[in-house]
């Protein structure tokens, strides 16, 4: 007959064997929206709010971002390191690009989708960030500093139409392209965040985001 220190003994052996299989497989999933946004996701607010709602696409569960004027963007709670974590993989779909939009000016900072990766500091104007866009005249794989601070990097992943309604993925190496675009190391400590904005054009877009994770 099992005793109760044994069912506690195989309960404790399974939780571990399943702890080291997760880590084994060396992925942390940032968010999927299978289950929704995680709990302490932060809204934060520039000009209006881009509507953000979990919707049923392709078979599962994404976010849907819609814009029309609009600039607020999410900032998932998860704090890692680059150097433990350097890969950071997402999907992505846009319903096109912010036809006046352009990189070079003010006015035409709008983008139909972006994921950022800020590396916070405890003095704000120290604060760095890659941005991930798809872009609307930047050429792929160009990267420029953003119009307003030179502390985020704009850096184009896609570009144009041309993949208009349909789901890109996409697989960054943090540490490389934090190299790239600052000179340096990246800090030892980032977040992710993403957001739809067209509060400078005033246009209307939409894009849908999925499945955001690190990878060793």
């Amino acid at each position: 007959m099992n005793t109760l220190r044994d069912t506690l003994r195989s309960s404790f052996m399974a939780a571990a064997l399943t702890a080291a299989a997760t880590a084994g497989t060396g992925v942390q999933t940032i968010v999927d929206f299978e289950n929704g946004l995680p709990p302490d996701t932060e809204e934060r607010r520039f000009a209006g709010q881009t509507q953000y709602r979990i919707v049923e696409l392709d078979g599962g569960r994404v976010l849907s971002a819609t814009a029309e004027g609009d600039a607020s963007g999410l900032i998932f709670p998860t704090r890692f390191d680059p150097a433990e974590w350097p890969w950071l993989e997402w999907r992505w779909k846009v319903d096109g690009i912010v036809r006046s939009g352009d990189a070079r000016y003010k006015h035409g900072d709008d983008y139909a989708a972006r994921v950022y990766v800020i590396f916070p500091h405890w003095l704000p104007l120290r604060t760095r960030s890659i941005n991930y866009i798809w872009a609307n005249r930047l050429p792929r794989e160009a990267a420029q500093a953003n119009t307003y601070t030179a502390n985020a990097m704009m850096f184009a992943l896609q570009s144009g139409d041309g993949k208009s309604g349909e789901w890109v993925a996409e697989r960054r190496n943090l540490v490389e392209d934090y190299r790239l675009l600052f000179d340096e190391e990246p800090p030892d400590e980032a977040m992710v965040a993403i957001m739809t904005d067209t509060d400078q054009t005033q246009e209307a877009v939409q894009a849908w985001y999925d499945e955001i994770r690190l990878v060793r």
